[in-house]
C-alpha cells in the first residue's frame, strides 16, 4: 500500500466553456455534472475573464452521463448571478438526491436573479418543477437545446448594436474551446432495472456517421484539440441504422473511431459498454489513432447482482477482457462507475466486488449508493439494503479505489507524459494527461515556468509528484 500526501494547491474542478450572444450575460447553474453534484456555472458572453474557484471533488456520480448539449457547453464554477440577464439551470432527474439538489439550485437562482430557465433531465417533468418553483420562465427537457436558445431569445432580447446590426442576423455563435463534446446518439435500448433513462430519453437514435464526421471536422478547423465522444451507449452506435454506409462513412463505432482518429486531435471515448466488438477498438488505441482511454460502466462485478440489475453483458468475462486489452495496449486507462447497496446485495457479493476491483486495477473509479428512483423497476425488488450498510460499503469501496489510484499514479513519478493545457492561473498551468477527461478525472499541475503556456497547448511533461488523483511536473523542452 502506498500512502500519498495530497498537495493542497488545487482540487479537481470544472473549466469554462463560452458562448457568444450579443452583449447578454447568462449564468448557468449546472447540477448535472458527471462527477460533481451541485456545482454552478457563470458565463459572461461578452467577456473573456471568469470567476473559477476550485470545486469540491466528490465520488458520488449521477447515472446521467451528459444531460444535454448545454451540459457539454457549460461547466464552470461560480455563484455570482447579479450581473447576469438570466440564469439557465441545468438539472439531473435521475437520483432523488440529485433532483432535490436541482430544485435547490433553481430556488437559489430565482432568489439571486429572478429570470430562470430550466433544462436537463428534470425538465422532462415540468410539473414537478413548477409545483415547487412556479416563477420559472421556461422549462425544457433533455437534449432540447434549440428550445433553450429560443427561451433565451424570448427572455433576453438582444441589445441593439449600431455596428453589429448593420450585418445580417446570425443568431447565436458557438465559440468552441480547445476541447469539445461530440454527441453521436441519443437514447438507450437497454432495460437496466435501476435506470429510467430510456423512459426519459427514448430508444437509441444514432446520428448518421457522415453528419458526425462533418461536425467533428468543423470543430477541428476552428481550433478544437480534443473531441470527447458521448452518448448513452457508445458501443451500440449505429445499431438502429443497421450500420448503414452513407457518403463513405459507416455508422459503426469502430469505423467512426477510426475516421475520427484521422483528424489529428485527441479522440476520447465515453460510456462504452463491454460488448465483444470493443476489443476491435483497442488496436486503434495502440496505434495512437484514438486515446488509450475507455469510460466503461461496469456498475458491479458479481454475476448475481448484475442479473438483478438486468445489465447488458452481465455474463461477460470482464477480467479476461481487461487482461487482453492491456496486452494489446499496455497504456490503456480504464474508468468506470459502480453501485453499492443494490437490492439483494449480500456481504459476499460486495466482497466479490472489492476483490474484483483489486484484480482489475481500474485507473479512475466513481461509486454511488443505490437509491430507489421513481419509475425504476428495481424499486420492486426485495431485500432492500439498509442505509447504514450502504454507507459502510461505499466507504470501503472508495478506500480501495483510492488506494489503487494512489499506487498507480505513484508509478508515473519520473516518467514523461503528454498533456493538454486546460487553464492558466496565478499558481499553475492546469493540464490533463491522456488518462484524464475534463471535469471528471485528475489534473497535472505545472507550478514553475508556466507563464508562456496557453489553454490548448500540447506538451511533454516529466512527472515529479503524485497524490491520490493528481500529478505535478515540469515541461520537457
Amino acid at each position: 500500500m502506498v500512502t500519498c500526501q495530497p498537495r493542497p494547491l488545487h482540487t479537481r474542478g470544472g473549466l469554462e466553456q463560452m458562448l457568444s450572444l450579443r452583449q447578454s450575460c447568462i449564468t448557468f447553474r449546472n447540477t448535472s455534472n458527471y462527477d460533481t453534484l451541485g456545482t454552478s456555472s457563470r458565463v459572461t458572453f461578452s467577456a473573456t475573464t471568469f470567476v473559477t474557484p476550485p470545486s469540491k471533488a466528490v465520488s458520488t456520480e449521477p447515472i446521467c452521463l451528459i444531460a444535454n448539449a448545454l451540459e457539454a457547453l457549460v461547466t464552470t464554477i461560480s455563484l455570482v448571478y447579479v450581473a447576469s440577464d438570466a440564469v439557465i439551470v441545468n438539472t439531473c432527474g435521475f437520483l432523488d438526491s440529485a433532483k432535490a439538489e436541482s430544485l435547490d439550485a433553481i430556488g437559489e437562482a430565482l432568489a439571486e436573479n429572478g429570470k430562470v430557465i430550466v433544462t436537463g433531465c428534470l425538465g422532462a417533468q415540468p410539473d414537478y418543477i413548477t409545483k415547487k418553483h412556479p416563477k420559472v420562465l421556461a422549462v425544457t427537457g433533455p437534449q432540447q437545446y434549440e428550445n433553450v436558445l429560443d427561451a433565451v431569445h424570448q427572455i433576453v432580447a438582444p441589445k441593439p448594436n449600431p455596428f453589429v446590426d448593420l450585418l445580417p442576423p446570425a443568431g447565436i455563435k458557438l465559440t468552441p474551446r480547445h476541447y469539445s463534446y461530440l454527441k453521436i446518439s441519443e437514447g438507450c435500448n437497454h432495460k437496466c432495472k435501476f435506470c429510467i433513462i430510456p423512459k426519459m430519453r427514448g430508444r437509441l437514435s444514432s446520428r448518421p456517421a457522415h453528419h458526425v464526421i462533418k461536425e467533428a471536422e468543423k470543430l477541428v478547423d476552428n481550433g478544437v484539440k480534443e473531441l470527447i465522444v458521448i452518448s448513452q451507449d457508445t458501443s451500440a452506435y449505429g445499431l438502429d441504422l443497421k450500420h448503414s454506409t452513407v457518403n463513405g462513412h459507416r455508422a459503426h463505432i469502430f469505423d467512426l473511431a477510426r475516421d475520427l482518429g484521422s483528424l489529428g486531435v485527441w479522440i476520447r471515448l465515453h460510456y462504452v459498454y463491454p460488448y465483444p466488438h470493443v476489443k476491435d477498438l483497442i488496436p486503434l488505441m495502440a496505434e495512437g489513432k484514438i486515446l488509450p482511454y475507455l469510460d466503461i460502466p461496469f456498475q458491479h462485478a458479481h454475476p448475481e447482482t448484475l442479473k438483478r440489475m438486468a445489465r447488458p453483458a452481465a455474463a461477460s468475462r470482464t477480467l479476461h477482457e481487461i487482461e487482453n486489452w492491456r496486452k494489446i495496449c499496455p497504456e490503456i486507462t480504464l474508468r468506470s462507475t459502480f453501485i453499492v447497496g443494490y437490492p439483494g446485495e449480500t456481504e459476499e457479493e460486495f466482497s466479490f466486488l472489492l476483490n474484483w476491483l483489486e484484480e482489475a486495477q481500474l485507473d479512475r473509479v466513481g461509486c454511488f449508493q443505490y437509491e430507489n428512483v421513481e419509475g425504476a423497476k428495481s424499486n420492486q425488488l426485495s431485500n432492500q439494503v439498509p442505509n447504514d450498510i450502504k454507507q459502510d460499503r461505499w466507504e470501503r469501496f472508495m478506500s480501495k479505489a483510492n488506494e489503487i489510484s494512489c499506487s498507480k499514479l505513484e508509478r508515473k513519478v519520473g516518467t514523461k507524459v503528454e498533456v493538454i493545457v486546460d487553464q492558466i492561473d496565478e499558481d499553475a498551468a492546469i493540464c490533463r494527461t491522456k488518462a484524464d477527461a475534463p471535469e471528471i478525472d485528475g489534473n497535472l499541475f505545472i507550478d514553475k515556468n508556466f507563464s508562456h503556456l496557453n489553454p490548448g497547448d500540447l506538451l511533454t511533461v516529466k512527472v515529479d509528484e503524485a497524490s491520490e488523483y493528481d500529478l505535478w511536473g515540469a515541461e520537457v523542452r
